[in-house]
């Protein structure tokens, strides 16, 4: 974000925080939320609901907020609970509303209707976003609300509704895309570390390494309203070809390559940083939005590649090798992935040779015929490049063998292509039919017949 936008952004915010804290006292709020004040959160909620003015309704937000904030766990839980139960659509309207709709089914009806059953708890949401800060906060109390999902699925409604103004909120049009080098503010760079997921970041100066050298880049898509909080970031390798394994390309030992001598752009990490964003889809635009910037500032660029992880194959295979009669594995198959199981296998020459084989076969089952219930990949991974227009390009052996690659995928790593001439192709074919777009080495590869869902690309 831009320094005169962060100003901006702070003035704006402590003129906020200034209102806040003083019209408590016209409301007569406390100043500091103890234990028995928030507890009746949802008290504060209803009062905030009742409010017309904006003053007010900010002071009520930023209390509300501040106190779920420093409660504790039992206390945000039940806040949680009461937005599903006491702030759901006021069911007496609602039966009014649909009574007037099938007696007269007209525009007004319909908009009367609409209106009913929206749960209050959605306008409540709007208006604690008015807090300073509120949009953070916001996408804080979803996280919390996605821990407590499987044990509470009663709370799944507060969450679709959550999804559904956030899918407004986070929309495309209002994020932009920034580079992210090591100028950039340490408020910034020290999340990166924080949130870096798919390969550690160990150190300030591992970061400069990923950062600082001619070869690389980085971006973010950034909100106006979460300041120095970058939403999701790419970092991306500049190559000389398609790489096959993640160590060479972190290497503190390697040579940096000129930017002007690179032809391949590797997409190496794509880290969300918000899990209470989770659902929320930004990703895809994001790798456009790099693309088309790679190709302005490198017309070199001719390949635009990931070198991705693999993170649900160690799990399915195991499954796999308990099940019978799997589909996806032959007996023998299975005698020879029992090598899976010794320590260092990866060390010795004989094991690595005879795994190779059995395990890549089950790579491609697991990529080209395991499906989810809904007919997707399971790899989530898969799901997302796939979805983003890219096609599944090679599968590498033995890509990552540090300690996560090898327990989350036995060492394999992927490359999905972006080519600019067919992203929007593939994204409809998969979006549409599931069709998944791969190349033909990848087909070749398969002992077993291409799958109807697979679409062959030279």
């Amino acid at each position: 974000m831009s320094e005169r936008s962060r100003t901006a952004n702070d003035v704006i915010g402590n003129l906020m925080r200034a209102l806040a804290s003083n019209g408590r006292a016209l409301l007569r709020l406390p100043v500091n939320s103890d234990e028995g004040a928030m507890t009746s959160l949802d008290s504060i909620g209803d009062l905030l609901l009742s409010r017309r003015g904006e003053a007010s309704g900010t002071v009520l937000a930023h209390q509300l907020l501040e106190g779920y904030m420093k409660a504790s766990k039992e206390v945000r839980l039940n806040f949680l609970v009461a937005l599903a139960e006491r702030f759901e659509a006021d069911r007496n309207t609602l039966q009014t509303a649909i009574a007037a709709y099938q007696a007269r089914p007209t525009a007004n009806t319909v908009q009367t209707l609409h209106q009913a059953a929206e749960p209050r708890r959605q306008e409540l949401i709007r208006r604690l976003n008015l807090s300073p800060g509120g949009t953070f906060q916001l996408v804080k109390m979803r996280e919390d609300l996605l821990g407590h999902l499987p044990e509470r699925p009663d709370l799944a409604a507060v969450d679709a509704d959550f999804v559904h103004l956030f899918a407004s909120w986070f929309n495309r049009g209002f994020l932009t895309v920034q580079p992210i080098d090591w100028r950039t503010s340490a408020n910034v760079l020290e999340k990166l570390i924080r949130y870096e997921a798919v390969h550690a970041i160990h150190d300030w100066t591992d970061l400069r390494s990923r950062l600082d050298p001619a070869d690389r880049r980085c971006f973010g898509f950034f909100h106006p309203r979460l300041v120095d909080e970058p939403l999701i970031f790419v970092e991306v390798a500049l190559t000389a070809d398609i790489p096959a394994a993640i160590g060479p390309l972190l290497s503190s030992e390697r040579t940096s390559l000129a930017a002007e001598d690179a032809t391949t752009a590797v997409f190496y990490s794509i880290s969300n940083t918000q899990k209470g964003l989770s659902g929320i889809s930004f990703g895809n635009f994001l790798i456009k939005q790099v693309v088309d910037d790679l190709k302005q500032e490198l017309p070199n660029l001719k390949s635009f590649v990931t070198l991705s992880p693999a993170p649900g194959f160690a799990t399915w295979l195991a499954r796999e090798r308990k099940l019978e009669a799997s589909l996806h594995l032959t007996t023998r198959a299975k005698g020879l992935l029992q090598i899976l199981d010794e320590p260092d296998w990866h060390f010795i020459p004989e094991k690595r040779e005879a795994v190779r084989a059995p395990l890549m076969e089950a790579a491609l089952s697991y990529y080209l015929r395991a499906k989810t219930a809904k007919g997707l990949p399971v790899d989530p991974v898969a799901r997302f490049h796939l979805g983003n227009g890219a096609r599944l390009e090679r599968l590498n052996f033995l890509g990552d063998v540090s300690a996560k690659g090898l327990a989350q995928s036995h060492g394999l790593m992927v490359n999905y292509l972006y080519v600019l001439g067919d992203i929007e192709k593939n994204h409809e074919a998969f979006a549409e039919r599931g069709r998944i777009a791969g190349s033909s080495g990848v087909l070749k590869a398969q002992s077993f017949p291409p799958n109807r869902e697979v679409v062959p690309v030279s």
